[in-house]
């Protein structure tokens, strides 16, 4: 049925209700409607993001923060990370990565009257290590990146202070103070040398008197423990399997190790050599000290009877901290990412995988150790919209290690730059070309 239509005061032509033919639809206005070409152009739009630009007072840590993009984008299609500057600054060992600790104790201590040695001094010293056989001494290690010899280096001088200090509060509580003097003068307990093996990659702690066990199941549980109290914003959030603490960097089993004064059967006897007469560790590849020919853990000649002991870690040293880190954008996920391995009712009665879906948006790797800046670009993984997506303006940002825990920069600022791809929809148009004057073809 045609019925008369008025639009704007103007009459119109008739049309049919129930026709869909769109030639019936002139409307007689200066606005007509323009059909969908569902054609498009992608269109590239960059956004550089820098780290300092966020607001510090509502974000103060780096690693975390929303920032909001200059203009609203849209029609998103696909967005992925195309290039990144980040700061190599970071803490291999930390509070925060729970591998700043060691225990060990000194059991059995070397006994002068056993082997008639007529020293008071000497006899002191093995009365306060004997009322302290069954206490722990607890060391930590300065946070930071160390190269193997800074390790060592600091790994010996704690534990011989750490030594030093039950002493000398032990000479002072009995009212020693002419012996605690000469101790002072002495520079205290020096027996222990933690030394480390170029070619083997191995690190060895050494005591050239008394015999001392490395507690590397209290080292676990302190970094459990003062991890979990931790109440900063890098707290850990998975457990790790393999960087589990300072024994494990170290190359150390989980297990307490128990000091050896002699070479551990089905060990080579290439690290071995006898001094005097006593079985003593050598390397033979350099001087570990100059002049000392490999020869770094001697007996004291002072104490008659005494020897020499020794642990040589299991594993090679680690100290190299992560590899990877990610970064999350809120929303905009497209990394499907596993977790370490936990025993609980969940992986106990299920097949099925503890991983996360859509946990991080990129993969970072971190090429380079402390302290530099690396440069590195093409983030292979990238988000796609389907159907696009309508408007994107701001973004929440998080960096993070596998295991959680975000990302330290400190004070540096670091920048990277997001891809956005834009379907912009296009008129359909119907272009004729002309050529005037036109060309004669005179062949």
């Amino acid at each position: 049925m045609s019925v008369p239509f008025n639009f704007n005061g103007l009459e119109t032509k008739q049309f049919d209700r129930n026709s869909n033919n769109i030639n019936n639809f002139n409307l007689n206005t200066s606005h007509p409607l323009i059909p969908n070409s569902n054609e498009y152009i992608l269109y590239k739009k960059f956004v550089s993001i820098h780290s300092e630009d966020r607001d510090t007072i509502k974000f103060p840590i780096s690693s975390e923060f929303e920032i909001e993009l200059p203009e609203d984008l849209l029609n998103v299609a696909a967005l992925n990370l195309i290039d990144w500057s980040f700061p190599s600054n970071y803490d291999v060992f930390s509070f925060e990565n729970g591998n700043i600790t060691l225990v060990f104790k000194i059991n059995n201590p070397y006994n002068p009257g056993e082997y008639g040695v007529v020293n008071d001094y000497a006899y002191r010293i093995y009365e306060a290590l004997f009322t302290s056989q069954d206490e722990n001494y607890i060391i930590q290690i300065e946070p930071g990146f160390y190269n193997p010899q800074q390790l060592v280096t600091e790994l010996t001088n704690k534990m011989n202070y750490a030594v030093t200090v039950r002493i000398g509060e032990y000479f002072l509580a009995q009212g020693w103070d002419i012996t605690y003097k000469e101790f002072v003068l002495k520079r205290g307990y020096q027996r222990f040398n933690v030394v480390y093996n170029n070619v083997s990659s191995r690190i060895w702690f050494g005591n050239n008197v008394d015999p001392f066990i490395l507690q590397n199941e209290i080292s676990t549980a302190i970094s459990l423990f003062t991890n979990g109290i931790n109440c900063t914003e890098f707290k850990q959030q998975l457990p790790d399997t393999s960087n589990w603490g300072l024994p494990g960097n170290l190359g150390l089993p989980r297990c307490q190790t128990s000091s050896v004064n002699t070479p551990v059967p089905g060990n080579s006897n290439a690290s071995f050599a006898y001094y005097n007469g006593i079985i003593v560790p050598r390397f033979y590849y350099s001087d570990v000290f100059p002049g000392d020919d490999g020869y770094w853990l001697l007996p004291d000649q002072d104490l008659s009877g005494s020897s020499v002991n020794w642990v040589e870690a299991t594993y090679k040293i680690n100290l190299m901290g992560d590899a990877y880190m990610y970064m999350e954008i809120e929303g905009q996920n497209c990394i499907d990412e596993t977790k370490p391995f936990n025993v609980s009712t969940f992986t106990l009665t299920t097949n099925q995988t503890n991983g996360v879906v859509n946990s991080a948006f990129a993969k970072i790797k971190i090429p380079t150790t402390p302290i530099s800046q690396w440069f590195d670009w093409n983030s292979i993984p990238h988000k796609i919209y389907n159907p696009p997506a309508e408007r994107i303006r701001r973004l929440k940002i998080r960096l993070r290690y596998h295991n959680g825990a975000l990302v330290d920069f400190g004070v540096f600022n670091y920048s990277f730059t997001l891809q956005f791809t834009l379907m912009v929809p296009q008129i359909l148009r119907n272009t004729n070309s002309y050529l005037y004057p036109p060309v004669r073809n005179f062949l």
